[in-house]
């Protein structure tokens, strides 16, 4: 992309030497495009984070489609978000973990915890159940002492993901560099690579010499990736001949994409220093269905186990609802008294009668 620098001197010329220099407003925009993170609460759907590279972590509520907590954590930000708190890293080499919720009166915003290292630090990962988290970055010795260090040549490392099963490590070399991988969540075994060869690249860990499939036709290298809570399909960071291609006019390079729990909405980050929010499927209707829609349902599943009980179930009070109760309890017990009568007796002796002659007892003409 080619930046214009602004034209009017005033908003980048110093009036003296003390002054601090001022910087376009083009370029601070140009430096800001340079990185977009987006997290996930791990249990409120209506919660997102996102870091960008000035920084600056914010807190959103999709719901009321607002900013609702503002951080200035690192210089250069990256975030993930685990349950009551969430942690971010930047190019300050240092790893922050911070509250989720918001400050008291007079509270300052401060992280709980602090990590220093000597590497600049590029992606980070906190483990499904256990209390611990994986980050990567450039080669080079740590300040603090880590549980394990895997290391593999002396390229920085961009991105990391636990799996949720296996424990053990597995080195997989391919031609171009890959900039993410994302596991199955349905299929731990099974991962999908975003590579800078156009293509996508899912392969199983019990069969690794070869990849299971191919995703093709994108048009230039794949940023970032990630499954639905199903399984059952995933998001890509760039164009390609897919289920549902999303974009705007102002749309530029998808820096990374994220699927909410639910499975009915997709955001993602671009250069234009915007976070998007799509509905997964463009037709699916949300809200309130009209009395046509519903008529149409119950027609279409009217077979189901789940809606036959649905349509037999009735609202009763729960005086009645007990009476109920127990004159089935007392049925059940004549029941097993007659039956038991017809198996200790003499054949023939106990006579079977219908339940429709039981009530009837004599005949008037």
């Amino acid at each position: 992309m080619k930046m214009i620098p602004s034209q009017n001197v005033d908003n980048y010329v110093r009036e003296t030497k003390l002054d601090f220099q001022r910087v376009p407003q083009e370029y601070v925009r140009a430096l800001n495009m340079e990185s977009v993170a987006l997290a996930k609460h791990p249990k409120n759907l209506a919660t997102v984070l996102s870091g960008a590279c000035d920084g600056e972590v914010r807190i959103w509520n999709l719901t009321h489609q607002k900013c609702i907590r503002t951080i200035q954590a690192h210089e250069g930000t990256c975030t993930h978000s685990c349950g009551t708190s969430f942690f971010t890293v930047g190019d300050d080499k240092t790893v922050k973990q911070w509250k989720k919720n918001g400050l008291g009166y007079g509270d300052e915003e401060e992280p709980l915890r602090t990590t220093l290292g000597k590497t600049v630090y590029t992606g980070i990962e906190h483990h499904w159940k256990e209390a611990v988290f994986a980050t990567c970055g450039q080669q080079d010795k740590q300040r603090t002492n880590p549980i394990s260090s895997m290391t593999w040549g002396f390229d920085s490392v961009s991105s990391v993901k636990f799996n949720p099963i296996e424990t053990w490590e597995v080195v997989l070399i391919l031609d171009m560099k890959t900039n993410t991988i994302c596991w199955s969540p349905m299929e731990a075994f099974i991962f999908t690579a975003a590579n800078e060869d156009y293509n996508l690249h899912t392969f199983d860990i019990c069969a690794l010499d070869t990849p299971l499939i191919f995703h093709m036709d994108h048009i230039s290298a794949v940023l970032d990736m990630q499954y639905s809570p199903t399984g059952k399909e995933f998001l890509s960071a760039n164009k390609s001949q897919s289920r549902k291609v999303y974009h705007t006019k102002r749309m530029q390079r998808v820096i990374c994409i994220k699927w909410t729990s639910d499975s009915k909405y997709i955001m993602c980050g671009s250069d234009e220093m915007n976070i998007c929010l799509w509905k997964a499927n463009a037709s699916e209707k949300f809200g309130m269905l009209t009395s046509r829609e519903k008529a149409k349902l119950k027609e279409k599943f009217q077979h189901h186990p789940h809606i036959k009980r649905i349509a037999r179930h009735r609202h009763l009070p729960k005086s009645i609802y007990s009476q109920i109760q127990e004159q089935c309890i007392m049925k059940e017990a004549r029941q097993r008294k007659e039956v038991n009568r017809i198996k200790h007796s003499k054949p023939g002796s106990v006579p079977i009668v219908s339940e429709k002659k039981k009530h009837v007892g004599a005949v008037v003409k």
